[in-house]
């Protein structure tokens, strides 16, 4: 009986710091993978692994407008809108050769403006 309660003693605390480990740990990187992009009301000619229409994007409104040469997953583009978009980036393990490495799924459509 002794040895439980030894054994239970130790067990109770490492279990309790490990719990609050974990909800830290995701409560610090939960902002660490959420971007705002402003879309543009064009999408440009580039070449990825072949000739296609990129969206135009900017994270700040005074940067230059730059290819974004993969989807937003849950994103529809309209053209001749300008939008804010909250978007979770999440990174993939193993990409393909000819794919981004980070995926881009919409988490919010903040704002749409007629161009």
């Amino acid at each position: 009986m002794k040895i439980i309660a030894t054994i239970l003693k130790g067990a109770v605390p490492a279990v309790a710091l490990f719990a609050m480990t974990q909800c830290t740990t995701t409560a610090n990187t939960a902002g660490a993978d959420e971007k705002t992009f402003i879309v543009g009301p064009e999408t440009a000619d580039c070449t990825g692994v072949a000739p296609m229409k990129c969206l135009q994007v900017k994270e700040k409104a005074s940067e230059s407008w730059t290819n974004f040469y993969t989807n937003i997953e849950g994103f529809t583009y309209e053209p001749g809108y300008e939008y804010v978009l909250k978007v979770k980036t999440e990174k993939i393990a193993n990409p393909p050769a000819d794919g981004s490495s980070i995926k881009y799924t919409l988490i919010k459509e903040v704002s749409k403006t007629k161009k």
